[in-house]
């Protein structure tokens, strides 16, 4: 269970949260780990970014909230199976059954496919991603629900989405820089990433934020299973998260794997923590 989260069986309906004035999020992880290339592990992401969120303090001095008083839920993990698409869909119903309790899904990947089914949950009109590859692939090795390719499932198959703004991609192939050329597509490069901000760009929009784990650079996160360097600082993630959280209806964190000492995991913990303190303070 997440630190600080109730377990699903004690704490009654979002309703009932909100009636306490506390904004409900629901965890949900999910573990797929069938496309991932390079090092794969993703399945053991979500326990690892539960565990090293253990020694986070549950007060929050900036927001002045406590992380247990805020209506969150851990629901556990949708297991996964190799059936990529049969299990997107599963999952979809999972993080959709969050959303009509007017809940904020929370979901711990597992690779990036993983998105898809929240950006379908969430039908947001904006999807703000932070990631150091494109994802535009419209298949990887022959796979369309690909890690490589869930930028461009999410444009060309969630119809509530208008455009995707990616923040601290670097690399990507010369077709899927031919596809981020369209109007639908922002690229933010790392070196800009620091004065980026939302600017109105959000207001009164449906957004969903994912955040890459591997958007950080590989110092920093090395539990990641496609490094690339030259990327984000911490802090630079961390406000990103601050800056889109209180407009966004969803969120994630993905691509955690289990092949460094705790690294990406306890910053992926901790991204989680400043969305749901940055989206409960509004």
């Amino acid at each position: 269970m997440f630190p600080g989260a109730a377990d699903d069986g004690e704490v009654t309906d979002a309703a009932d949260a909100a009636d306490r004035g506390v904004t409900n999020f629901v965890v949900v992880g999910a573990p797929l780990d069938a496309t991932t290339t390079f090092q794969p592990g993703t399945r053991f992401g979500p326990d690892r970014i539960r565990s090293f969120a253990e020694p986070f303090d549950d007060y929050d001095h900036r927001t002045d909230q406590h992380f247990s008083d805020l209506g969150v839920v851990d629901r556990g993990d949708v297991r996964a199976w190799n059936d990529v698409e049969a299990y997107l869909e599963y999952l979809t119903s999972t993080l959709r059954e969050a959303v009509w309790d007017d809940a904020v899904p929370l979901t711990l990947g597992g690779e990036h496919t993983v998105s898809l089914a929240g950006a379908r949950a969430v039908e947001p009109e904006v999807v703000v991603c932070c990631d150091a590859h494109l994802d535009l692939y419209d298949a990887y090795d022959g796979e369309r629900f690909s890690h490589a390719a869930v930028t461009r499932r999410i444009l060309e198959d969630v119809d509530s989405v208008e455009e995707v703004i990616l923040l601290g991609v670097r690399t990507g192939s010369e077709g899927e820089w031919d596809r981020a050329a369209d109007d639908d597509v922002t690229v933010v490069p790392p070196e800009d990433v620091g004065d980026w901000t939302p600017d109105g760009r959000l207001a009164d929009r449906e957004v969903y934020l994912s955040v890459d784990i591997d958007a950080a650079d590989p110092g920093y996160a090395p539990g990641t299973g496609t490094k690339e360097p030259f990327g984000l600082e911490p802090r630079e993630l961390r406000d990103v998260v601050r800056d889109v959280a209180p407009q966004a209806g969803g969120f994630d964190v993905v691509e955690v794997n289990d092949r460094d000492d705790g690294q990406a995991a306890a910053l992926a913990a901790k991204l989680v923590r400043e969305f749901v303190f940055s989206h409960a303070d509004g």
